[in-house]
């Protein structure tokens, strides 16, 4: 399948020749290197209007490890709060917390939350399952020391965009089979979910931000040398059981590899009696709201997210 500049939104045009460079450059050994360590450069920085902290969380399988954790709350709080274990996109194989600063801030705009974001191990170095073993710590670390971080571990929800909204979708199904933490809702946004990529939406080629070619390099390097069976906490679309998941909230492009295993697994919740909110944005390339944040198409897809967000906290949270 053949994606071209012209079957975009037209607003999100003009970022065409920019975001399919980008795509390029990661396909290079060399160029990936150098645009997570330009990635790494904005480590440390600050969401503006609320309480900024960062924790090292221990790991519980890799000896010596620890695992840096940014935390953002409503300014001056002192409440117990509910919390967001947060992870972000990149592929599994880049990326910080540090990503998603403008989402925490539309968040905390919303409803007051305690966010929790780790910096997980991504797979240029660390393939599955230190990623996951990471922010699987980071959940039970928020969970285990709720009264010292002033949150109530009984509101847990679960977010992430792209592979972060796999990560979070695998974190979610643990889980549910653990019973580890129940989630009260979770937020995988066009998540990074099947690495079979049977789909034909996975095979899109010409879509900016990610495509086929970029989509198969990274799970390639997520999963390393792991044999088959492919676990599903690696590849959460191989979950055939729906039963238990939380209420969940996601949107995605129609010019995006991921199209098809987010609508896939949207319904697979809606048919096992999951409450769902789910739209498909006509025109949006993979990560449309983050790459062109002023276009109509990415403020309405941005206003999707938060408002579902604000509806599930309403009804979701145990009082």
């Amino acid at each position: 399948m053949q994606i071209t500049k012209a079957t975009h939104d037209q607003e999100l045009q003009g970022q065409y020749g920019a975001l399919r460079f980008l795509v390029w450059l990661n396909k290079k050994n060399w160029g990936l290197r150098m645009v997570n360590s330009m990635v790494r450069m904005s480590k440390g920085q600050k969401v503006k209007g609320v309480d900024n902290d960062t924790v090292e969380v221990p790991s519980t399988h890799t000896p010596g490890h620890r695992v840096r954790t940014r935390v953002f709350r409503p300014q001056g709080n002192t409440e117990k709060l509910p919390a967001m274990l947060y992870f972000h996109g990149g592929g599994y194989m880049m990326g910080i917390p540090e990503m998603a600063n403008p989402f925490y801030a539309d968040v905390l705009k919303r409803r007051n939350v305690a966010i929790f974001s780790p910096d997980y191990r991504v797979s240029q170095k660390d393939p599955f399952p230190a990623g996951f073993n990471d922010c699987y710590d980071v959940m039970l670390w928020v969970r285990d020391n709720a009264d010292k971080l002033n949150i109530d571990p009984n509101n847990i929800i679960i977010a992430g965009h792209s592979a972060g909204g796999g990560m979070a979708a695998a974190i979610t199904l643990k889980a549910r089979d653990t019973k580890d933490v129940d989630p009260i809702f979770q937020m995988p946004v066009y998540p990074m979910l099947d690495h079979r990529m049977l789909t034909a939406s996975s095979q899109m080629q010409g879509s900016t931000m990610w495509d086929a070619s970029i989509n198969a390099r990274a799970w390639k390097l997520y999963l390393g040398d792991l044999d088959d069976p492919i676990p599903a906490y690696a590849s959460p679309a191989l979950n055939e059981d729906y039963r238990d998941f939380p209420p969940t909230i996601s949107f995605v492009g129609d010019l995006e590899p991921f199209l098809d295993e987010s609508i896939a697994y949207i319904e697979n919740l809606g048919a096992a009696g999951v409450h769902v909110e789910f739209k498909v944005f006509k025109g949006g390339y993979h990560g449309f709201e983050v790459g062109s944040p002023n276009a109509a198409i990415s403020k309405a897809a941005n206003e999707f997210q938060l408002a579902a967000f604000e509806a599930f906290y309403d009804a979701y949270v145990r009082r």
